[in-house]
């Protein structure tokens, strides 16, 4: 395995409530989603794509060694830029080895379409939590485009996949929101005659959709009540396409939330992406009472994009919707300590697919709160968060089973409990994150390894 890619020791850190106000302007790193499939689509494009801005976290540097073991040729300049030389549409070669995809449950999903289209054997498989994450939500529509696949019970990794040779187009409905369940299924259209048709029941993330269209694949999208109808046209030639990816909205959530909730704070991120398929939390924060706006709005690479200018205040619990969860879903555990800092009640419902992440989030998230003085409920997929508009108590050890979000929502309560916050391992954090504590610090934030 490279040496970029061996998997780290466990690190426990520690935050500290701050004395003084956050302040400063820091970018966050390039948009998770967005980078995977840049990797991805780069490869199956003709010519080379120039990628900037790139996350370069572990999880994403899983999928530019898996595209490099498919064929593709995939570098990494001095200056930051990442060049993929594709092999066009069907053109990837069978790998000599497994891939193993780490932490990302994106990469081996997306991956899944891939590999079901073409006519070669692959094995994949991934971390102890990967291993954990189920795939059977994946395996079952792509069964039906001629692939086939040989897994551990329940559907979970290592997953042998043995490519159909002339590919069947799907119409599928996805079950529950999910756009790596979607994207799988469109990646397997591309390398099959005719049309795949994707429904879904609520609009998830439209990365996918963006960026087949900016790489020359056609792409219709109709509304069909809360959701959405997807047909792709088979087996079009991609075109090598440079992609501008913008700053992460989820990660740049966290030292979004910090500013809030430590009074008399103003911070600004710049360059952070705006799909309004992935703003759920800038939405609620809004509710709550939270002091955000948006300045120099833009269009890069087919996305929205803006500054994000943050300032320190009261924040109120609220309500939250369960059709809001699909355009949230990885920011619920930061939220929730948004919730915990706030006044009064906030409760966030239907949460089911946190149950499915990296760890059980719900419980995760519930248990971070708890074990530093949150008054927390679950009844039933709903999280219940009582706040006070005072400190926590803080001062308790939080299990990350080894998911980022977690470990990074508990350094952020951290910074307004009334004694440190330490977390067990965030190692992890380099998988979405790297150089989280080092950021947060530019900001005023005492986050260190204990």
């Amino acid at each position: 395995m490279d040496t970029e890619l061996r998997r780290p020791l466990a690190r426990p850190m520690a935050s500290q409530r701050a004395t003084a106000p956050l302040s400063g302007r820091i970018a966050v790193p390039g948009d998770k989603s967005i980078s995977h499939r840049a990797l991805m689509f780069g490869a199956l494009a003709i010519g080379e794509t120039r990628i900037t801005g790139l996350l370069t976290g572990e999880d994403v540097l899983r999928t530019a060694a898996a595209m490099r073991a498919l064929g593709a040729e995939v570098t990494h300049d001095a200056d930051g830029t990442w060049r993929v030389a594709g092999r066009g549409v069907g053109g990837l070669t069978e790998p000599t080895d497994v891939l193993d995809m780490g932490n990302s449950g994106t990469a081996a999903r997306l991956l899944c379409g891939i590999l079901a289209s073409h006519a070669m054997f692959s094995v994949l498989t991934g971390d102890a939590s990967l291993r954990r994450r189920p795939m059977r939500r994946v395996i079952d529509p792509l069964t039906a485009s001629g692939a086939r696949f040989a897994s551990r019970a329940g559907g979970l990794l290592p997953l042998a996949v043995e490519g159909a040779r002339d590919a069947l187009p799907l119409s599928y409905r996805v079950p529950v929101p999910s756009a790596q369940v979607k994207s799988a299924v469109l990646l397997a259209g591309l390398n099959a005659r005719g049309t795949t048709r994707v429904e879904e029941p609520e609009a998830t993330r439209d990365h996918s959709e963006n960026m087949l269209r900016h790489f020359g694949a056609t792409v219709h999208v109709e509304t069909a009540g809360n959701g959405r109808i997807i047909t792709l046209l088979g087996q079009p030639e991609l075109r090598a396409a440079d992609v501008v990816v913008p700053g992460d909205p989820s990660s740049a959530s966290f030292p979004l939330v910090a500013a809030l909730l430590v009074p008399g704070s103003s911070v600004t991120i710049p360059a952070v992406g705006l799909n309004p398929l992935r703003t759920g939390l800038f939405a609620t924060l809004l509710e709550m009472g939270a002091a955000v706006t948006v300045a120099n709005r833009r269009v890069e690479g087919g996305e929205p994009v803006g500054d994000l200018v943050v300032s320190g205040g009261v924040l109120r619990g609220v309500d939250v919707p369960p059709e809001r969860a699909p355009t949230m879903i990885d920011e619920y555990p930061v939220l929730a300590v948004a919730a915990a800092g706030a006044v009064g009640t906030t409760r966030m419902r239907g949460l089911k697919e946190l149950r499915v992440k990296e760890s059980d989030r719900l419980a995760a998230t519930a248990a971070l709160l708890t074990v530093n003085g949150v008054r927390v409920e679950i009844e039933g997929d709903d999280l219940i968060v009582h706040g006070t508009g005072t400190a926590p108590s803080g001062g308790g050890l939080v299990e990350t089973h080894m998911d980022h979000r977690i470990a990074m929502a508990a350094l952020v309560l951290g910074l307004i409990a009334e004694q440190p916050v330490r977390v067990d391992d965030a190692s992890f954090i380099d998988t979405s994150f790297p150089g989280f504590a080092a950021l947060m610090g530019q900001l005023g934030a005492t986050i260190s390894d204990i």
